[in-house]
């Protein structure tokens, strides 16, 4: 069975931090890019950020560059996104993602397995 689970949402207050992780079956992790997207209430999933299969290569989007940053661990099949300096407009559901490519891409379409997301909330 393919999965990818999610953990480290919740509740922070404006300017704070948090760290999300995706563990994933070794069958997900192997050879391929990750990726973190997200979704806010009424809008559509968009890109935040994605990663290479050997970590070399990290991509952002620009609304995140300077206060995200993506990782993995290979040997723990686990991806990573600190988020910092966080904001009400951060606040949504964020998703990680995987594709059997090695690159990455910023089109969900591009992904073949995905977690079941976890919340992020913002406050002011």
């Amino acid at each position: 069975q393919v999965q990818l689970v999610e953990s480290g949402g919740g509740l922070v207050q404006a300017g704070g931090s948090l760290r999300l992780s995706c563990a994933a079956s070794r069958r997900t992790f192997s050879g391929g890019a990750m990726g973190w997207f997200r979704q806010a209430p009424g809008k559509e999933r968009e890109f935040v950020s994605a990663i290479t299969y050997n970590g070399v290569y990290t991509y952002y989007a620009d609304s995140v560059k300077g206060r995200f940053t993506i990782s993995r661990d290979n040997a723990k099949n686990t991806a990573y996104l600190q988020i910092n300096s966080l904001t009400p407009e951060n606040t949504a559901v964020y998703y990680c993602a995987a594709r059997k490519s090695f690159y990455t891409d910023q089109n969900t379409r591009e992904y073949d397995y995905w977690g079941q997301g976890t919340q992020v909330t913002v406050s002011s």
